[in-house]
């Protein structure tokens, strides 16, 4: 099996680096707080352009659990503020022996064009509306511990689909794993047609709710939108979000979730956030393994084994 040497999109990984990531994730999750030095003495740098809270600090705290020396990167005391392009940056980090980056951006596409020019590993923490490949991999850890499988599931994906990284990295991942995907959301915030796989169905919001296994709601990403919203928060939540009433349509078994953050009473009601169908604060918990199983796996590549590696954890 090809290593993975970046991580870049789902897009790029075949189904069995999915597994393998998953597979190593599921390990993590069973073992919270135990502590490695699985990257002892390595370097890894977060750049984070755009404000984040779970994706940051959890790829800190994955990081730190693997041994590994961090540097968090404040875009606002930078070079960057003097004009310095992230590849001068990233040169710069590579040439002081950093090893990995942790990269959020605004510009879609940006670690793809930098991968094959610096020699860093790369790692997406979100890129534009392109894709959220950690993100997408901690979901389907937490659909994966719920059904033991993902193959054969429904899992539909409701809201602000156009402007979805979350939804980017989805797209390849889901069916590559044999999930069945509904897409459902206002006709303004749909995907555009040549990015979604065959296969995969748009739907009405009440359809997607009734027969999904999965009931992902994605916020109205306001941030990214060019034009004003011409409805209220309230006529969004009626029409378009998981409303009391749209919840009880669910089928015995399905479950909430949603990448965060969450706008109560908009895409979901609150009392739904954490309701006993919801996976959402199970989502954020399997973040941080999910992410030492992209840093242990980029980092160490094929000099990882699984026996090796496992005997560097402090049970």
């Amino acid at each position: 099996m090809s290593n993975v040497t970046h991580l870049i999109g789902m897009k790029e990984l075949t189904t069995e680096q999915i597994e393998r990531l998953l597979d190593r994730a599921g390990y993590w999750a069973e073992r919270p707080g135990v502590q490695t030095d699985a990257l002892k003495g390595r370097f890894v740098a977060n750049l984070f352009f755009e404000a984040s809270t779970r994706t940051r600090f959890s790829f800190e705290v994955a990081q730190k659990r693997l041994g590994a020396h961090v540097l968090n990167f404040i875009p606002e005391t930078s070079s960057t503020v003097k004009g310095e392009t992230i590849y001068d940056t990233l040169r710069t980090l590579e040439a002081m022996g950093v090893e990995a980056a942790v990269i959020r951006t605004k510009k879609d596409g940006l670690l793809k064009e930098l991968a094959a020019d610096v020699g860093l590993h790369l790692i997406n923490a979100g890129d534009g509306t392109n894709e959220h490949p950690t993100q997408c991999l901690l979901d389907l850890l937490t659909m994966k511990q719920q059904f033991g499988r993902i193959e054969g599931l429904t899992v539909a994906i409701i809201g602000d689909l156009r402007h979805s990284r979350v939804l980017g990295s989805h797209l390849h991942a889901l069916p590559k794993l044999g999930a069945n995907l509904l897409l459902a959301g206002p006709a303004s915030m749909m995907p555009q047609a040549q990015i979604v796989p065959d296969g995969v169905k748009t739907v009405g919001i009440d359809e997607a709710v009734r027969t999904a296994d999965v009931v992902m709601m994605l916020r109205v990403q306001l941030e990214r939108h060019t034009d004003a919203l011409f409805v209220s928060k309230e006529e969004y939540h009626q029409a378009h979000g998981l409303t009391l009433e749209r919840a009880r349509m669910m089928k015995p078994g399905a479950v909430i979730m949603h990448p965060a953050p969450v706008n109560r009473g908009v895409e979901i009601h609150s009392d739904l956030v954490e309701c006993e169908k919801s996976l959402i604060k199970k989502q954020v918990t399997n973040g941080v393994a999910a992410r030492m199983a992209v840093l242990e796996i980029v980092l160490k590549g094929s000099e990882m084994t699984w026996e090796s590696s496992l005997a560097t954890a402090n049970a």
